[in-house]
């Protein structure tokens, strides 16, 4: 890793995004973009500042994940290798700095690229981290994309409000991550965001948005959508039209939406009304 500046930042919340395994839709990466134009909403907003950036040799393999060439307006081509960046953000108007983490899930060396980071986290005195990712799911794209919040461990998850992690099985980067920061004692949350396995096509901005609003929701924050909610409505359409065009599928998406409402109305809580109450209450106040 070759580290360019270590900003000084105000108790710093890391946030982290990796496309491949972990970001269908490619939701997770793209919540991670829209946090890097967004999150500073001072008067005088600055650029992120590129703090370190990963060797793309030592970690990446490239059969799996292949160089891309580009070619600029001068025709001049260029290289763009794989890779990781670490950025630092300054929010003024908040009360913590963010240190964002955007880059292609590494191929090898999980343990020394978890090391490298965390090492960084500490010396940025990140106290805390949030791991964005995205999978498939049984889901209608005609409801609202749920993203769940866990913690790897009892304490952290009461701590933090949100649910203990239970999951087994294979894992990518950000389970590693989530891992090395419990035994290092840094707190540590993931977001998932389950999108419909029927309209997986990159990019969905829906589900990016869900995990936008689980960000903001988590950290009691507001950002400006941009155009995600234009964006979101457009998906939705496109792929109700594909699923009227196939009488199976457009059956398939009409028990979904029964089972995910009867399992929403059983499970609608005073406290998803005070969130979705809270929100509302953010963003008026924002405008």
């Amino acid at each position: 890793m070759e580290i360019f500046t270590i900003p000084h930042l105000r108790r710093p919340t890391m946030i982290v995004a990796f496309s491949g395994w972990s970001d269908a839709g490619e939701a997770a990466t793209g919540a991670l973009t829209h946090l890097l134009e967004n999150l500073d909403q001072s008067e005088d907003p600055q650029e992120a500042i590129l703090i370190a950036e990963y060797d793309a040799e030592e970690f990446y393999d490239f059969q799996v994940n292949r160089p891309m060439i580009s070619v600029d307006e001068s025709m001049v081509r260029s290289v763009n290798w794989p890779s990781t960046q670490v950025y630092g953000v300054h929010t003024s108007h908040l009360d913590h700095d963010y240190v964002l983490v955007l880059g292609v899930e590494p191929s090898m060396k999980w343990k020394t690229f978890t090391s490298l980071l965390l090492d960084l986290a500490d010396d940025l005195e990140v106290d805390l981290i949030i791991t964005l990712g995205a999978m498939l799911a049984d889901a209608p794209h005609t409801r609202p994309i749920s993203v769940s919040g866990s913690g790897g461990h009892p304490d952290i998850a009461a701590r933090l409000g949100v649910e203990i992690s239970k999951y087994e099985g294979p894992t990518g980067i950000l389970g590693i991550i989530a891992d090395g920061a419990l035994k290092r004692e840094v707190d540590c949350v993931s977001l998932w965001a389950g999108l419909p396995h029927y309209a997986s096509n990159s990019p969905s901005p829906k589900a990016t948005l869900a995990l936008i609003n689980a960000v903001e929701d988590f950290l009691e924050i507001s950002l400006p959508l941009a155009d995600l909610v234009h964006q979101s409505q457009e998906w939705e359409n496109e792929v109700s039209e594909m699923a009227q065009e196939d009488t199976d599928v457009s059956e398939y998406v009409k028990a979904l939406e029964e089972s995910k409402d009867a399992a929403e109305f059983q499970d609608v809580s005073g406290d998803e009304i005070a969130r979705e109450l809270e929100r509302f209450l953010r963003r008026q106040n924002e405008n």
